[in-house]
C-alpha cells in the first residue's frame, strides 16, 4: 500500500517498514510531522507547527520546525510538494487532503499519536504503524474561525 486513503471510512492499521522504511534507508526523504508541543497534532491542518526532516540512508541530516503557514483547501499539499516533502505524518486527515497530498506523490501516514520523538524512532526502525484518522469528516473545518478546537479526544496526547 503506497498511500492511506481513507475519505470518510475506516483505515487498517498497516506497518509502514514496508513503505517508508526502506525508502529511507535506501534514498533521500523529507518527512514532515504535525506538531504541537511536543507530540503529533491531531489534525495536521491545524497544527501551530510541522516538524521537517531530511532523511538520507536511514539518517536524519536535518531538522528544523517551521510554522504552519495556513489551512486554506489544498495550499499544504502544494506548499508541501514545493518544498521536496515526500511523507507527512499526522494524527488525522480529512479524505479530500489525503487525496490532494498523494496526487503530489506525498505520502500521507494518519492515525499517530504520541511524541514526535517516538514517531521519528519509529519511522527510522520501520515500527511505526498507521491507522484510523483521530478527526472525524469534517471535524477539523471552521478551528480557529467557529471552533476553538478541533473534534478529537485529548487523551491521545502524551504528557
Amino acid at each position: 500500500m503506497d498511500c492511506v486513503r481513507h475519505a470518510g471510512k475506516a483505515v487498517k492499521s498497516f506497518s509502514v517498514n514496508e513503505n517508508i522504511h526502506n525508502k529511507l534507508q535506501e534514498q533521500e526523504m523529507k518527512v514532515a510531522i504535525s506538531t504541537e508541543g511536543k507530540n503529533v497534532s491531531a489534525h495536521f491542518g491545524r497544527c501551530p507547527v510541522f516538524t521537517i526532516l531530511d532523511i538520507e540512508e536511514g539518517k536524519i541530516v536535518k531538522a528544523e520546525k517551521i510554522e504552519n503557514p495556513g489551512h486554506h483547501p489544498g495550499y499544504l499539499p502544494q506548499f508541501f510538494h514545493e518544498m521536496g516533502v515526500n511523507c507527512i505524518v499526522a494524527g488525522g486527515m480529512g479524505g479530500r487532503a489525503s487525496e490532494l497530498f498523494s496526487q503530489y506523490g506525498i505520502q500521507p501516514i494518519v492515525g499517530i499519536t504520541g511524541t514526535v520523538e517516538k514517531v521519528i524512532d519509529g519511522l527510522l526502525n520501520g515500527s511505526l504503524e498507521s491507522g484510523e484518522s483521530l478527526c472525524q469528516p469534517g471535524g477539523g473545518k471552521g478551528y480557529g474561525i467557529d471552533k476553538t478546537e478541533c473534534d478529537h479526544d485529548d487523551s491521545i496526547h502524551e504528557s
